[in-house]
């Protein structure tokens, strides 16, 4: 084959490449090669590589599908951002992509998405790991909490848009430091989330407030491991009457540490995990 037809060959599988990724609201890494695999989806403004830790322990026995959502930490934003369409998204790429049974492992808001993944398809997932994500956050605060399925997120937006760079980043910095007592990667998470497209951060962050699963978790089949941080103890009822509709979960609260159970907690968060995917 001559040097053109391998040139035009190229671009063509690049192409292919190209569209086939663009296609999904996400960037997706792969490593690994075992036999059973795990999809890892990171929560708000995050990174992939708030996995990176995870990965390594588990990449030489599963293949791993890592996401990082456009918009979010640096990746390239959409017009828009649903909720909604992109666990959505996420299903479509477990079927096109025939990934058989993963586990999905979410943190925050993608532990959120793991949780409706395992409702709303649960011929497509054999286990879920839900790190600090509730069915209904808003609940916790207000019992009286009504879902709106389309929330007005304009004035998020604004909020959001309105800031100085300077502002932006102070109010990041001060959200992360309560989320997270580890200074390690503090400035990682930090800086995901100024890299990110702020119009996205609204738009999920309202859309997600506004979600309540506590009916919906009644679809989920698959075993469930729940970690939650530590001070979410003090409401332990509230916490357990949020997730009494799923039939096959087990609910464990982290020894110390906030919102980032991964970095707060490692070693007891490696003990639930091997425990559970074993």
């Amino acid at each position: 084959m001559n040097k053109f037809l391998l040139s035009v060959l190229a671009v063509l599988c690049l192409n292919v490449y190209v569209n086939a990724q663009s296609s999904f609201p996400f960037e997706v890494k792969v490593s690994g090669h075992g036999n059973k695999n795990i999809v890892f989806i990171p929560g708000l403004s995050c990174s992939g590589d708030v996995w990176n830790e995870t990965l390594t322990r588990y990449n030489k026995d599963y293949t791993c599908y890592v996401l990082t959502f456009h918009g979010f930490a640096g990746a390239a934003p959409d017009d828009t951002a649903s909720f909604k369409e992109w666990e959505d998204a996420v299903a479509g790429f477990i079927k096109e992509k025939k990934i058989e049974k993963p586990i999905i492992i979410g943190h925050s808001i993608g532990g959120g998405m793991a949780l409706l993944l395992a409702s709303d398809y649960p011929e497509l997932v054999s286990k879920i790991i839900v790190v600090d994500a509730l069915p209904c956050l808003a609940a916790i605060q207000n019992p009286n909490f009504d879902s709106n399925p389309h929330p007005d997120c304009s004035p998020f937006i604004k909020r959001f848009q309105s800031m100085t760079d300077e502002q932006f980043y102070k109010m990041q910095q001060q959200s992360m430091s309560s989320l997270m007592t580890d200074t390690v990667h503090l400035k990682d998470v930090i800086q995901w989330s100024v890299q990110s497209d702020r119009k996205t951060m609204a738009e999920i962050y309202c859309q997600f407030l506004n979600l309540d699963m506590r009916q919906t978790i009644s679809s989920v089949q698959c075993p469930s491991l729940i970690l939650l941080e530590a001070p979410f103890k003090e409401m332990s009822d509230a916490v357990t009457a949020q997730y009494k509709n799923i039939k096959d979960a087990q609910l464990v609260y982290a020894t110390k540490g906030l919102h980032f159970i991964m970095y707060d907690d490692t070693t007891w968060y490696f003990e639930q995990l091997d425990k559970f995917l074993k």
